[in-house]
């Protein structure tokens, strides 16, 4: 290991500059408008990364072990704890059918990516399942993916690096696409022309306006983290039980094998017993305030994480091939959005919004819906969105586990 200032063993210095980088992210973002073009996840991996290659953190660490092991896990119910079946579908209904054909293009992508670049990066199985997750759900299943998969996280760091330099091109072709001509010809854009009726300067900070403050109790936080607990326990002790009960390897069935691999695997069953709580006890859930922040505040700590280990020569190496591996998987989302858009007649807003609650996740088509204005569908696309996190998680799996084969 290359001597670092700080070293492993220093565990509340490490801690504080995992939960303090990852604070001073989130504050840029919200605060600066650089900042919030370049996005507080981005923010919190590169400062990680240059004080790593700096050797003034070190690349290993029991602390970045617990992160994996605990603070991840744990952010995986507190991002669904909104995400009730019964509600998305009756509530939003038609932006869901419209989220599910963008999803359709997200895999297609995946698909057509692997294999055209399969033999340059090794391990893209690994990454065309994350990223498959991830767009269709959010970094919350790109951080469970990478963790399911145990990708190395010089990988996760040129992806992540990939990821973000796609995002910030992507979200300006979306925040652009309403005010052409040949969309507004080709698609009804009835939320658009009710803004273009009204004042509406719209210039706060999108991160800013989504993350505004709510009320939050001390019982809420007892709510939202006890439980995310509880099911954190309950969850990875039944995949625990389901992997020794259920037998698997080379010399018993495929069947088994793969059922041992769904029940056994404990991100899929943590997004599986977590979707069955939520939709049972709906209005628990529901009136915990505090768990997205919470749940969201975890992941920056993750993206400070997978910095970290990442070597720069590496990511160099490798984040332009990613680059178009994540490029053909919007390019192909975003077309096939649009042409499934047009043949069943969505509105232009909905086909936006539903291919960027694939993309980006539910917390960025809110903000987006916001700061264009679309009042009426941020509601329903952060509702939509949040099945992305439930839906990816098993998609992303069956992506990373059929190209392993090849």
């Amino acid at each position: 290991m290359v001597f670092a200032i700080i070293q492993p063993d220093d565990t509340w210095i490490l801690w504080a500059f995992l939960t303090g980088w990852a604070g001073v992210s989130i504050y840029l973002e919200q605060k600066f408008d650089w900042a919030s073009k370049i996005s507080g996840a981005i923010i919190a991996l590169v400062g990680a990364m240059l004080l790593a290659n700096f050797n003034i953190i070190p690349t290993e660490s029991p602390v970045y072990d617990t992160v994996w092991g605990y603070v991840v896990p744990l952010a995986i119910p507190l991002l669904l704890f909104q995400s009730n079946i019964l509600k998305i579908w009756n509530e939003s209904g038609r932006l869901l059918v419209m989220f599910l054909f963008s999803a359709i293009g997200t895999v297609v992508g995946a698909i057509v990516g692997f294999f055209l670049l399969k033999d340059f990066v090794p391990g893209l199985d690994k990454v065309a399942g994350m990223m498959t997750g991830s767009y269709i759900g959010g970094s919350v299943n790109l951080a469970a993916l990478s963790a399911r998969f145990q990708t190395p996280g010089e990988l996760v760091s040129a992806t992540v690096v990939a990821d973000n330099l796609m995002m910030a091109l992507y979200f300006l072709v979306l925040m652009v696409i309403p005010t052409v001509a040949f969309f507004r010809r080709m698609f009804h854009s009835p939320h658009q022309e009710l803004v273009e009726k009204s004042v509406n300067k719209g210039d706060k900070n999108l991160a800013a306006s989504y993350w505004r403050g709510k009320e939050i109790s001390l019982k809420d936080i007892g709510l939202a983290v006890g439980s995310a607990f509880t099911l954190v326990a309950i969850s990875f002790k039944l995949a625990e039980l389901f992997d020794q009960v259920i037998p698997s390897g080379d010399d018993v069935s495929f069947v088994l094998t793969t059922i041992n691999g769904i029940l056994g695997d404990k991100y899929l069953m943590l997004t599986t017993i977590t979707l069955i709580a939520v939709t049972v006890f709906t209005r628990f859930f529901e009136r915990i305030n505090g768990a997205q922040e919470i749940g969201t505040y975890l992941i920056y700590i993750f993206f400070v994480v997978i910095g970290v280990p990442a070597s720069l020569p590496i990511i160099l190496e490798n984040a332009p091939l990613l680059f178009v591996l994540v490029f053909i998987m919007v390019a192909l989302n975003m077309g096939i959005s649009f042409v499934f858009g047009k043949l069943f007649k969505f509105n232009l807003e909905e086909i936006i919004l539903a291919s960027n609650a694939n993309i980006g996740g539910p917390t960025t088509a809110a903000a987006m819906a916001i700061s264009k204005g679309w009042n009426k569908l941020v509601a329903p696309v952060l509702i939509v969105g949040t099945l992305g996190y439930v839906i990816g998680n098993y998609i992303g799996a069956a992506i990373g586990y059929w190209f392993g084969f090849y």
